[in-house]
């Protein structure tokens, strides 16, 4: 059995989109972040801007900053999570101008894919382009969220109908059919590109896999965060602000 059947198989997409209201705004319980020194700011390379460096971890996650930060920050989070989007909205501009571009912290999107295929789509359409194009294109999914997700949900018998289909062409239908390709498109993925991404079954794997790792991660909801290891207990952009400057990013 394929980890993409073991980790969304048995998902109806009723259930899945019910779940993206509800399940992703579990209470974090984690530690408090210790008062640190200030911490300098670090000159970005010749070749731009701090936030134009983005690189995939060993763990899947898209880093997006100076990768030798002292202070990083990691978000284990759904592209079809309300609380991610709040968050998301909130935090886009001054995580990225405040934080990221003084070279302190380094941020980590790690797609954890609670909602099934929705969101193994949508991650695979972020990546699509390059690896430039994630962090721009999943704040447009959150900032689209409600829309996004209206039109999944009324189109959920096709897209159950679409996982019937053989593996190169199930995922290509999803997306067709919720209006993800059209969402994409106007966006700056062509549909040829997204086609050909969602017919890559193996790269499918790959990024379910991963989600399916962090299930050992103490990660009960999303979004869940860790600063320098330490889990936080807030899911809000003035709390992670907060613990931020508390570690010496200020």
């Amino acid at each position: 059995m394929t980890t993409i059947s073991k980790t969304f198989g048995k998902l109806a997409l009723a259930a899945t989109m019910a779940l993206a209201l509800t399940a992703c705004e579990q209470a974090n319980t984690g530690g408090e972040i210790p008062e640190g020194e200030a911490v300098a700011e670090v000159a970005a390379p010749d070749s731009g801007a701090w936030t134009d460096q983005v690189q995939v971890t060993d763990r899947g996650g898209y880093l997006i900053g100076n990768p030798d930060a002292p202070i990083s920050l990691v978000e284990y989070g759904s592209l079809t999570c309300p609380a991610c989007a709040a968050f998301s909205v909130a935090s886009d501009e001054p995580l990225r101008e405040e934080f990221i571009n003084s070279g302190r912290v380094n941020f980590e999107l790690r797609s954890f894919m609670i909602h099934g295929t929705p969101d193994l789509v949508l991650t695979r359409l972020i990546e699509c382009p390059g690896l430039q194009a994630v962090y721009p294109l999943s704040h447009e999914v959150w900032s689209n969220l409600g829309p996004l997700l209206d039109q999944a949900q009324a189109a959920g018998p096709a897209l159950e109908q679409a996982m019937q289909l053989p593996e190169n062409e199930r995922f290509v239908a999803f997306a067709e059919r919720s209006g993800m390709l059209d969402f994409f498109a106007a966006r700056g993925v062509s549909e040829a590109q997204a086609r050909q991404c969602l017919s890559d079954y193996g790269a499918m794997e790959r990024l379910a896999g991963f989600s399916d790792s962090y299930s050992g991660d103490d990660v009960t909801g999303t979004p869940t965060f860790f600063l320098n290891g330490t889990k936080l207990d807030t899911n809000s952009w003035d709390g992670v602000r907060e613990a931020l400057e508390r570690a010496g990013a200020r």
